[in-house]
């Protein structure tokens, strides 16, 4: 059993794991049954809002009691330290690597996509700090990617993503990034467009359920939205939906508070000009919203429904 435990947003600084939930979840499943408990910082289902750095601390130490390690999806690491710094006092003035250093301290190890913070187009990295975990892990490399020293990676794009760690801690270049996509968000709170906030370091989110609350959330008004701004200006956004979320073991459909599209702004590719031009589309879209259908499903895959599933008009 992997715990993958759910954050609850606060709307004013950041999303934190509910400590006593989490206690109460590992009492009745037992601690043996939990081989890891997964935290990603920033949470990209919740808005690209960060975890506080004293509850990362809290949620290691209640971990370290019941002998579960704690994994953290590194993603968007460099973006959760920047958000420490700016809305955590006791952070204000250390430099975005010493944050991160800090923040990843309070883990047994992490996994990294390389295509985010790193600024390369492929590849990522598993670190573990049990080195008998390690040796099974890098033994299972050979069998699944290649030997241990390039993992299936060619030796250029090793060489970028040296390079882009290094830059990706630099406080000018998280700075200049989550700027840019403050200025889309600003944009769009300006026009009275519906998105979550605070603004996140990676994209901006449309709150689809305000966007168009005449369609129903089993017609997917996320995936419908998306799917606009693709045939309006070519915008390829992202469901963070009742379509990513998927379905409920037990009841079926599951139907999360959150019904949002991801405006996903890869580093060092977009300039002003396109932010400006997204804005627009959205506004378009956004004046034009009533005329929109729902969708329905005409196929599902057995996994991961969000990446091959195909939709019809209502």
């Amino acid at each position: 059993m992997v715990c993958k435990y759910s954050a609850n947003i606060h709307k004013e600084e950041s999303i934190n794991v509910d400590l006593q939930k989490l206690t109460d979840l590992i009492e009745r499943v037992g601690a043996e049954r939990i081989p890891y408990i997964s935290v990603a910082g920033t949470v990209n289902m919740a808005g690209g809002q960060p975890i506080s750095m004293a509850n990362l601390r809290a949620v290691f130490q209640l971990a370290q009691t019941y002998g579960i390690r704690i994994i953290l999806n590194a993603t968007r690491a460099v973006e959760n330290a920047y958000f420490i710094q700016h809305r955590e006092e006791d952070y204000s003035n250390q430099a975005i690597a010493t944050i991160l250093d800090e923040f990843c301290s309070y883990t047994d190890g992490c996994t990294m996509s390389g295509k985010k913070d790193a600024l390369v187009n492929i590849g990522g990295w598993l670190a573990l700090n049990d080195y008998n975990l390690y040796e099974e892990a890098r033994n299972l490399i050979v069998i699944y990617e290649g030997l241990h020293t390039y993992g299936g990676m060619a030796g250029r794009d090793m060489e970028a993503m040296a390079r882009g760690i290094e830059e990706s801690v630099q406080d000018d270049h998280i700075r200049a990034r989550v700027g840019q996509v403050e200025y889309l968000g600003q944009k769009l709170l300006d026009w009275d467009i519906p998105i979550v906030v605070p603004i996140g370091g990676h994209a901006i989110y449309l709150d689809a359920k305000r966007f168009l609350p005449q369609i129903p959330q089993d017609q997917f008004p996320a995936q419908r939205l998306a799917a606009k701004l693709y045939l309006e200006a070519g915008i390829r956004a992202m469901e963070r939906g009742i379509v990513s979320v998927g379905r409920s073991k037990e009841t079926g459909d599951y139907y999360p508070e959150l019904e949002l599209v991801r405006l996903t702004i890869p580093c060092r590719v977009y300039t002003q000009a396109h932010m400006d031009l997204t804005a627009e589309a959205v506004e378009e879209v956004y004046y034009n919203r009533d005329r929109l259908r729902g969708l329905k499903m005409i196929y599902e895959p057995k996994y991961l429904r969000f990446f091959q599933a195909r939709f019809e008009l209502l």
